[in-house]
């Protein structure tokens, strides 16, 4: 009896084996081919993975996905010229250091300048270029691809910023979990907006002389935060902003103290200019690394529409300014404790859930979802699409409608 019972085991190990190549295989035919219809209409993509599948699918789609970026974007990132629309936003890079064997780092780093003409714009450009060095990594300053105040957070630069990312670990070996931003003034203006819209995108990021306008703090809880500022940048109020600015981080670290990290420098006898002692930031920053899938999430919504950020999802056309959105996860539980939407995605992997088990939604201690879920193709091939981030691949998603609540 016994030895039946281990023959029946050994055959089921073996068809399990079986039907993972099988799929597997299908999914490299269908990649092979040219193709014009959607995964979603491919059997193989909605079938049930094991893990091993899940993680095997997940490679050859992400592969295959950054081999159409790399044909896509490679002259571009050749020529330091990325295009979106109409925009174009030149860049330079200079590369420091032996690269570490989980990859480089990437500090995108924003010039200063604003409303004013090519000629100055280009200046502060070339300035920033030299202004910082990192211990090691790849410094890249972006040139901004328009001439207004608020150049560095108009919507096209999410985007521009995304292919910069894409294309750096792609041609120089950059870890996605070790990217950086920084700006000083009108890049300073755009870290304040451009940290807490992306803040899935970065491990740490560092103000110096800008002014945030109305933004708030609120997304910047799984990043590492800095501002600097002279004391005596009073241009603006810039100087007492930046201090109201790190009270509200103050407060926000009291609350949720595993949250909200940063740092505030107000530099004596500095205007704004600070003589360089805002380098400090680069090796503070350089300590983070970016926790893609963190236990929570705080989302409040920008003036540029997001559909997700970090595991989250929600239909483009709920989105509006100031919603917010606020989950927390352990244990295969996630509990919404705020939500200004009618429908919430959660993406799912193996390092957030045990698949074995039901997961579960809770809403002002209800129940709202319980069941098992299953990791299948279609639904890694969609978080490849989105993002193509190695950290953010997600196997699973559910959908949940919600009263909405503050």
């Amino acid at each position: 009896m016994k030895k039946i019972v281990i023959i029946l085991l050994c055959m089921l190990y073996c068809f399990e084996i079986l039907k993972a190549q099988r799929t597997v295989e299908q999914l490299e035919t269908w990649l092979a081919q040219p193709r014009s219809e959607n995964i979603a209409e491919q059997k193989f993509a909605r079938k049930s993975l094991s893990q091993g599948e899940a993680s095997e699918a997940a490679k050859l789609l992400f592969t295959h996905k950054q081999r159409i970026i790399r044909e896509k974007y490679g002259k571009q990132w050749q020529d330091k010229q990325l295009t979106e629309g109409k925009y174009v936003m030149k860049f330079d890079y200079r590369v420091f250091g032996e690269k570490p064997a989980d990859g480089r780092c990437l500090y995108i780093s924003m010039h200063g300048g604003g409303n004013t003409s090519d000629a100055v714009n280009n200046e502060q450009w070339n300035n920033q270029i030299r202004l910082y060095e990192p211990e090691e990594g790849v410094y890249l300053a972006p040139r901004s691809a328009v001439n207004d105040w608020n150049m560095w957070f108009q919507p096209h630069v999410d985007t521009l910023f995304d292919k910069i990312i894409q294309l750096a670990v792609i041609f120089m070996d950059v870890n996605p979990d070790k990217v950086y931003l920084m700006g000083y003034s009108a890049g300073g203006d755009g870290v304040y907006r451009m940290a807490p819209r992306l803040a899935d995108r970065w491990a740490a990021a560092a103000m110096m002389a800008g002014h945030p306008g109305d933004v708030t703090p609120l997304n910047l809880r799984n990043i590492g935060f800095s501002l600097w500022m002279g004391e005596r940048d009073n241009a603006y109020n810039r100087n007492a902003e930046a201090a109201r600015f790190g009270q509200l981080m103050d407060s926000l670290h009291q609350v949720d103290t595993e949250g909200y990290i940063h740092e505030t420098h107000i530099v004596p006898e500095r205007g704004h200019w600070m003589n360089k002692q805002d380098s400090a930031a680069v090796p503070w920053m350089a300590k983070f690394h970016r926790n893609a899938i963190p236990q929570k999430v705080v989302w409040f919504q920008d003036d540029t529409p997001h559909e997700s950020f970090y595991w989250l999802s929600v239909p483009l056309n709920e989105i509006q300014k100031g919603k917010q959105l606020i989950v927390e996860y352990a244990n295969n539980t996630f509990t919404i404790l705020r939500n200004d939407y009618k429908t919430v995605k959660i993406g799912l992997n193996d390092s957030m859930i045990d698949f074995d088990k039901p997961v579960k939604v809770v809403v002002n201690g209800k129940k709202v979802f319980n069941k098992k879920v299953i990791r299948r193709i279609e639904d890694i091939y969609n978080s490849i699409e989105r993002r193509c981030d190695a950290s953010l691949i997600f196997s699973a998603y559910i959908t949940v409608t919600l009263a909405i609540f503050p």
